[in-house]
């Protein structure tokens, strides 16, 4: 039987004869969903029946390397026991693979992620109206909007820059190239920085096509993007240890927790699978500006 039936047999469960509210009942099947997406994007073809303990651990280190909360990944595992809890009650499988399944320590370290008020009070402490202020405030929407790593933002070229379609073309690890969706906000702050701003500024011979630029014209190093996030993370007020990889934990996070596809998620953050050596599957755009979209605070 295909994971469809069983999961719809799952709500049935869960809403007659739990009596959980509408909200549990959809995090509870969210929960599932997840672990079938994971099945997809690592090729392998596993129906319900069929999972065992491995596999079911080999979910936890993925959606650990996504970047997933501690308390996230709790309460996809409690999701997870759940599910297999009840095709043991209704017999449908005699031996239960996540009866040892278990949810990570919560004193366990794991990058810091940022609530979407954080990252707001973190945008607002940013002065605008000084010479770099504009750059600054572009160049942290376009992290959090699109989950960019360090490098390849301060690689980013304006040739790579699609406003007509709202995608950005990143050069990721190993060269490999892949669109990227960006949100509203973020792409409204990249125009006004990109005509209003740099249009200003000499840019060097070799960053004439960088999107940003230092004062000198020259392109930006990692080092002064750690620097410029530490500075706001402590003018914002917060306690926490924030660095650029931070905004795209908190990216996937708040995707990942608002309900979008793992398979886009993935595609997004430029991920092949941990589990096998085959490039994810491909997703058209489309899709992934739909995800973005759908599910990204500042969409």
């Amino acid at each position: 039987m295909a994971w469809d039936v069983f999961l719809t047999e799952y709500k049935n469960y869960l809403q007659l004869e739990r009596s959980l509210a509408e909200n549990s009942v959809e995090a509870y099947v969210h929960d599932v969903l997840k672990l079938k997406q994971f099945f997809d994007i690592s090729n392998r073809k596993v129906e319900p029946l069929e999972v065992s303990s491995t596999d079911l651990h080999d979910f936890l280190e993925y959606v650990n390397e996504l970047g997933m909360t501690v308390h996230t990944q709790a309460r996809v595992v409690s999701g997870i026991k759940g599910f297999f809890k009840f095709l043991v009650f209704e017999d449908i499988i005699s031996e239960n693979p996540a009866e040892l399944l278990e949810a990570p320590k919560l004193g366990r370290k794991l990058p810091d992620v940022l609530s979407y008020d954080e990252i707001e009070s973190i945008f607002d402490s940013i002065d605008r109206s000084s010479a770099n202020g504009q750059r600054d405030r572009t160049i942290l929407e376009v992290l959090y909007s699109s989950g960019l790593r360090v490098s390849e933002l301060v690689n980013l070229k304006i040739s790579n820059t699609y406003f007509d379609i709202g995608f950005i073309r990143v050069i990721g690890k190993g060269s490999k190239e892949r669109l990227v969706p960006i949100g509203k906000s973020a792409l409204k702050q990249l125009k006004i920085y990109i005509n209003e701003v740099r249009i200003h500024q000499n840019p060097a011979l070799e960053a004439k096509d960088h999107v940003f630029l230092n004062r000198f014209g020259g392109s930006l190093s990692r080092v002064s993007i750690f620097t410029m996030v530490k500075k706001q993370t402590i003018l914002a007020g917060l306690k926490k240890k924030v660095s650029p990889h931070t905004f795209r934990h908190s990216f996937a996070t708040h995707l990942i927790e608002g309900g979008a596809d793992l398979r886009a998620v993935q595609e997004m953050l430029g991920h092949e699978s941990i589990t096998t050596t085959e490039i994810y599957t491909h997703l058209d755009r489309d899709f992934l500006s739909q995800t973005l979209n759908s599910f990204h605070p500042r969409a």
